[in-house]
């Protein structure tokens, strides 16, 4: 069943959901994200998902493990927020889910009926546009809200001119 959107609504603001990860091409997609939240009102919301895989089989260590990968999240995190500050002028709203991406993405969509866009990157490598593009590709039209793919090649300028 699909929740209906809020973000239209009084008191309420679209927010633009990217995902930060380790991949190259996950700047562009922040960039895009943020510059559309700047240009229509809005909020970017930029998630991390943790891999629980990572660590299930680590018991003795699960715990460390764990706060270690919270600590790399929110770097992660940070770093971009800090860019989108700098660059785009508004604050981001951080996120940390712990599970597989998609289903972490899919509930945070779910929990929030403000999110009205997922932005996402495309790698340019000739192996593909990256494993969470393509995990999602073929499950898009699963997705309750849009999906946009942003290319890793456009530049700042590109991304100004149509955010």
């Amino acid at each position: 069943m699909v929740s209906k959107r809020l973000s239209r609504e009084a008191g309420h603001r679209r927010k633009f959901l990217t995902v930060v990860d380790e991949t190259p091409e996950c700047e562009r997609a922040v960039a895009y994200a943020a510059r559309r939240a700047k240009t229509t009102g809005g909020v970017v919301v930029l998630l991390f998902v943790i891999d629980s895989a990572d660590f299930q089989q680590w018991l003795g260590v699960k715990e460390i493990m764990r706060e270690e990968a919270r600590t790399a999240a929110s770097g992660a995190l940070e770093a971009q927020a800090s860019k989108v500050r700098e660059t785009i002028g508004i604050e981001p709203e951080l996120v940390i889910r712990e599970g597989h991406a998609v289903e972490e993405i899919h509930k945070l969509i779910e929990e929030d009926q403000d999110i009205a866009i997922l932005v996402l990157a495309a790698g340019g490598s000739k192996e593909g546009p990256g494993p969470l593009v393509s995990s999602i590709a073929g499950k898009a039209a699963a997705f309750p809200i849009p999906v946009t793919v942003v290319p890793q090649s456009l530049s700042d300028e590109d991304i100004e001119s149509l955010a």
